[in-house]
């Protein structure tokens, strides 16, 4: 019965080390698509999964510049969560202080998902300068954070994520080539 116990106990064991594994690997799963003008790059959040980190690259800039957004998805219910559009909101990026402007707010669930910006940059030299960030860093996490008269836990429940840039070039790279295609398409 010993045997029979440990024998159960190993293969549960094996089987959870095989789930664990294949969680991890589709932690950094890309998402390259297009729409009619624009093509992106995005890939899921580590700590919620549901917030995004955005690359968008319109073909009416001749696929030169980069969009980059993030989204915050938050349970809380503030009243007021709508004035947050166009706000400058404090955050941190690995721990250095930035600000981003809130484009839009918008249900989601039974909360809201947040949209921030962060900026238009050219493509290339950006996404390398990321890349080399990253690199550096080993991690890209961005944090709401308490500024003049602003509460980050008012709005926010889960104030921080992270997200895997590890196929951070080739993805925007790919994107790029989309919105190549449909710069082709619109001649």
């Amino acid at each position: 019965m010993k045997r029979f116990a440990i024998f159960i106990s190993l293969h549960l064991f094996l089987f959870l080390i095989v789930i664990a594994y294949q969680a991890q690997a589709s932690d950094e799963e890309w998402v390259i698509d297009k729409s009619e003008t624009t093509a992106y790059a995005r890939v899921s959040g580590l700590i919620t999964h549901g917030d995004r980190l955005n690359f968008f690259i319109q073909s009416g800039s001749n696929c030169e510049k980069v969009w980059q957004n993030f989204t915050f998805y938050t349970y809380e219910e503030p009243g007021d969560i709508k004035q947050l559009i166009d706000k400058h909101i404090p955050i941190k990026i690995n721990g250095e202080p930035f600000t981003a402007e809130v484009n839009t707010v918008s249900p989601f669930l039974m909360g809201w998902r947040v949209m921030f910006t962060l900026g238009v940059y050219p493509v290339k030299e950006y996404i390398y300068h990321l890349n080399q960030h990253y690199l550096e860093e080993k991690k890209y996490e961005i944090e709401i954070v308490d500024g003049i008269n602003f509460s980050a836990a008012k709005y926010f429940d889960i104030r921080k994520n992270s997200w895997k840039l590890d196929q951070l070039v080739p993805s925007v790279l790919q994107a790029t080539k989309l919105c190549r295609e449909l710069s082709q398409k619109q001649l």
